[in-house]
């Protein structure tokens, strides 16, 4: 009877340089978004301010992407506190008339 490893990795999430799963696609967005951004204003406005652009980009779109990530997976809505939900159920009880 012959055995073969079983990759163990694949119910892990994908991840690069730190970044995992989705959060891998939002990188790559933001730095392409940063580069069409700072390569416009390059253009539009002058070279220096079109580099501070693309470097600010950048920056602030990974640290974003980053703080995201902390979030975790599913972002949910972390509210803390009691909470008291109104019942909104109607149910009407009627007294059935008896012939007698």
């Amino acid at each position: 009877m012959r055995r073969f490893s079983i990759y163990k990795g694949l119910e892990k999430p994908l991840c690069y340089k730190g970044f995992k799963g989705k959060f891998i696609y939002y990188g790559i967005g933001s730095l392409a978004a940063a580069l069409v951004l700072g390569g416009l204003s390059g253009a539009l406005i002058n070279m220096y301010a079109g580099g501070f652009i693309t470097v600010a980009s950048v920056a602030g779109g990974l640290c974003y992407t980053l703080m995201q990530q902390k979030k975790g997976l599913h972002s949910k809505d972390r509210s803390f506190g009691i909470f008291i939900y109104p019942n909104r159920l109607k149910i009407r009880y009627e007294k059935q008339k008896t012939l007698i």
